[in-house]
């Protein structure tokens, strides 16, 4: 095993043939979050699971917060991985911030990717001119100053809200444990670097297919970031917003989304 794969729990499974499929987790959570899709890509593909620095499952020791200060750093490691993997082609399914990364990644990279299948993706929180991302620089002052005074309290609270339902629900209790396993500095650091980023410039240089799949009512992705990456990105796309409630689909609405994610997978919109 390589030293990026062993850094980032790099798991390979699944017997197919037909292609391999590289699974990004977003922000609070690491690979765990597919176990609903996992089980309907084993026997067809080769799947491989990873988790991101900074994910409570790695080591806090290897997190260099000047390294992860943008998404490059995230960008570097996801082509590490594939490259020690000796990944010919993938179709990379991201989630949230590791639908950027992977997009980033396929800029300079574009032989990696045959396509990417985005799930709750933004390229930018901080509303602009002309621009809706959701969030006010006021907004994301309060919730950085909320992850500083008490981490703890503050995941009670960002979990039903992100996963959109109450915390008894099992996909919000599986988020808080996941959020809970982040270390509070390098929690409020990801943040930061997350809800801070601009990803908009890059989005023209993306020339590898994207599937752009989010939930109707979603915390921290308005439906109409959805569009605005169909517009802007350099390559094809392809939008779909499912009737779905919150940041995390995939683990609070599997029923609804594997579906949605398997079609996404198998159908080629370069064709």
């Amino acid at each position: 095993m390589g030293i990026a794969e062993e850094v980032h729990n790099v798991r390979v499974l699944g017997s197919g043939e037909l292609q391999t499929i590289v699974l990004g987790h977003g922000f609070g959570t690491d690979q765990s979050v597919w176990k609903h899709l996992l089980p309907h890509l084993v026997e067809d593909y080769r799947v491989v699971l990873y988790d991101n620095m900074g994910a409570g499952t790695t080591n806090p020791d290897y997190f260099d917060f000047e390294r992860y200060s943008s998404l490059e750093g995230y960008a570097r490691d996801l082509i590490a991985i594939l490259e020690e993997l000796q990944v010919q082609s993938s179709i990379f399914v991201g989630h949230s911030v590791s639908a950027m990364i992977g997009a980033i990644a396929s800029i300079t990279h574009p032989h990696l990717f045959s396509k990417i299948v985005a799930i709750s993706a933004s390229p930018r929180y901080l509303n602009d001119v002309d621009y809706y991302g959701g969030f006010e620089e006021d907004d994301l002052q309060q919730l950085f100053n909320a992850m500083r005074s008490n981490y703890n309290a503050w995941c009670s609270g960002f979990a039903p809200l992100a996963v959109g339902g109450d915390m008894e629900g099992v996909a919000v209790q599986e988020f808080s444990r996941t959020l809970f396993n982040m270390r509070p500095d390098i929690a409020l650091s990801v943040a930061q670097t997350i809800f801070q980023s601009d990803m908009r410039p890059y989005l023209g240089h993306v020339v590898v297919p994207c599937h752009v799949i989010q939930s109707m009512n979603d915390l921290a992705v308005p439906v109409v970031v959805s569009e605005y990456l169909h517009q802007n990105l350099g390559g094809k796309s392809i939008v779909e917003v499912m009737s779905t409630d919150g940041h995390l689909p995939q683990l609070s609405s599997p029923d609804v989304v594997t579906p949605v994610l398997l079609r996404h997978i198998r159908y080629d919109i370069a064709a």
